[in-house]
């Protein structure tokens, strides 16, 4: 993994063989980032993609193995427990063009991963909804 910070923003280039989530989360914390977002493509050959399941609260993994595009790697930056929590999704497709989706809980760079994070002044700090099951954003008071 290489990267360049301009201004507020890091233009990162995760190599064959890293593993993204780790890499991203890395980052974060070298420089801690604590707010923002951020946006990649690349392909990859392992990748882990789910849905949360709110009547099982829980998240429901699918596992693809092989070639993969990156079509879309979307994400943001907060913080639980005043580390940085990423959360990202990931839509990917196949050499025939079928595209499959969903929350990004691991995957493995196959060629290149290029992301860019725009980051933001002050945090926003996550903790657990009962009702829900996931860890959801909680906005100070004084944002309103």
């Amino acid at each position: 993994m290489n990267y360049m910070k301009i201004d507020n923003t890091y233009i990162i280039r995760i190599d064959r063989g890293e593993e993204i989530v780790k890499a991203v989360n890395d980052i974060c914390r070298e420089e801690n980032i604590t707010l923002g977002s951020l946006s990649g493509l690349g392909a990859v050959d392992s990748a882990k993609l789910g849905l949360y399941s709110l009547e099982k609260r829980e998240y429901i993994v699918n596992k693809f193995e092989g070639e993969y595009e990156i079509t879309s790697l979307i994400g943001n930056i907060t913080t639980k427990d005043g580390v940085p929590y990423i959360h990202m999704h990931m839509t990917i497709s196949d050499i025939t063009g079928a595209v499959m989706g969903g929350h990004l809980s691991e995957a493995r760079v196959a060629v290149t991963c290029e992301i860019v994070i725009r980051t933001a002044e002050g945090t926003i700090e996550r903790e657990p909804d009962p009702v829900i099951g996931i860890n959801m954003m909680v906005f100070p008071e004084s944002s309103l």
